[in-house]
C-alpha cells in the first residue's frame, strides 16, 4: 500500500490534531496485483480517523459521528487489487470533509466571516446541510457547537479534499493514457431504512441516468448482482454524487459508476459491527469488480485518444 504521508492504522479513530505536522494521510492507495486492467475502485466515505480538534469542535460524540460513515466499505473492496484494479480510499471521515461534493459547496451560515460569492455554490445538498463541510450528521443532528472560522473549511479542503482528488484524477488519467479508457467504480453504503417512498433494494447502481458510463457497465453490474439473488435499482434513490458526475465523461474515455450497498447486508447498523453477512458481501463485491474489469478491457476508445 502507498500512503501520502505517514501511515494511518486501520484501527485508529482519533488523530492528535490537524496541523501540517499531523500524521493523518488523506488517502491510501493499493496497487493492482494484475496489470493491464483500466479499473479504479474508490471508497471515499469509509474513513474513520477523527482529528482531535474536530472532536473538540463537535457537539456529537464519536459514536454518533461514526454513524455517518460508510462503515468498512474499504474492507468490502479488499478483492479489488486481485482483479487488477487500482484502489483508493479516504482515511478521514466524510462528516469532517466530504470529497463527494464540489469544493465550493459551502454553507455560508456555518462560518463566522462572510464568504465571497464566487467561493460558494448553493446547491440542494448545501441547503440540506450536507455540503463539502457538512453542517448536520446523516441522522440530521447539528454537528458543531458554534459557527466555525472560514479558515477551518479552507484548510480542510486544501489538506484533504484537494489531495484526494489530485490522486484520483492522476489514477484515472494514467489509465486513459495507457488503455484509452478507464472505469471508476465509486463505492458507498446506504441505510437499510429511512428513505420515504422507497422499498430499499440491496444495491443501487448510479450512472447519472445513463450519462456517466457506458450502458454495458451498468447492465453488467446489474446482471451480476441479480444473478447472486440481490434486488437492484438504477439511479433511485442515488443517481451518483459529485465524483460520479465530475469524472464520468465517456466521451473523454472515463466511465464512472456509483455502487451503493445496503448496510444491513453486512453490518449491524446500531452497534457499527460486521454481521455474519460481511464475508459474503465482500465476495460479491469481488465478483462484481471482476465482472466490471472484464467489461472495462473491452470498452471502445473514444476517437482522438492515443494510448501509450
Amino acid at each position: 500500500m502507498t500512503h501520502t504521508d505517514s501511515p494511518v492504522s486501520p484501527e485508529s479513530e482519533t488523530m492528535s490534531g490537524t496541523t501540517s505536522e499531523s500524521p493523518l494521510s488523506p488517502f491510501v492507495l493499493v496497487p493492482p496485483m494484475i496489470a493491464g486492467v483500466p479499473l479504479v475502485v474508490a471508497s471515499p466515505h469509509s474513513g474513520h480517523a477523527y482529528p482531535q480538534d474536530f472532536l473538540t469542535l463537535a457537539r456529537l460524540d464519536r459514536t454518533l459521528l461514526r454513524h455517518s460513515e460508510d462503515f468498512r466499505v474499504d474492507a468490502l473492496l479488499a478483492g479489488a487489487p486481485g482483479v487488477g484494479a487500482h484502489m483508493i480510499h479516504a482515511t478521514f471521515p466524510r462528516i469532517y470533509c466530504d470529497v463527494n461534493r464540489d469544493s465550493d459547496e459551502l454553507d455560508p451560515t456555518m462560518f463566522t466571516e462572510p464568504m465571497p460569492p464566487e467561493r460558494t455554490t448553493i446547491t440542494p445538498r448545501v441547503r440540506a446541510g450536507l455540503g463539502v463541510i457538512p453542517r448536520i450528521s446523516a441522522a440530521g443532528a447539528p454537528i458543531y457547537r458554534t459557527r466555525l472560522p472560514l479558515r477551518e473549511a479552507t484548510d480542510r479542503i486544501a489538506r484533504f479534499w484537494a489531495p484526494y482528488h489530485a490522486a484520483l484524477s492522476a489514477l484515472i488519467a494514467a489509465q486513459v493514457a495507457a488503455h484509452g479508457a478507464c472505469v471508476l467504480v465509486d463505492c458507498h453504503s446506504m441505510p437499510s431504512t429511512g428513505l420515504r417512498a422507497y422499498d430499499m433494494p440491496d444495491f443501487v447502481l448510479g450512472d447519472a441516468w445513463g450519462s456517466s458510463c457506458a450502458a454495458a457497465l451498468t447492465e453488467a453490474a446489474e446482471t451480476c448482482l441479480r444473478s447472486c439473488g440481490f434486488r437492484t435499482n438504477r439511479n433511485a434513490p442515488y443517481a451518483g454524487g459529485y465524483v460520479t458526475r465530475h469524472y464520468g465523461r465517456p466521451a473523454t474515455g472515463c466511465h464512472a459508476l456509483q455502487v451503493e450497498i445496503r448496510r444491513g447486508l453486512y453490518m449491524d447498523e446500531n452497534s457499527l459491527t460486521p454481521n455474519t453477512g460481511f464475508g459474503d458481501i465482500r465476495a460479491v463485491m469481488t465478483a462484481l469488480l471482476r465482472t466490471l474489469a472484464g467489461v472495462a478491457t473491452d470498452l471502445p476508445h473514444p476517437s482522438g485518444i492515443r494510448t501509450g
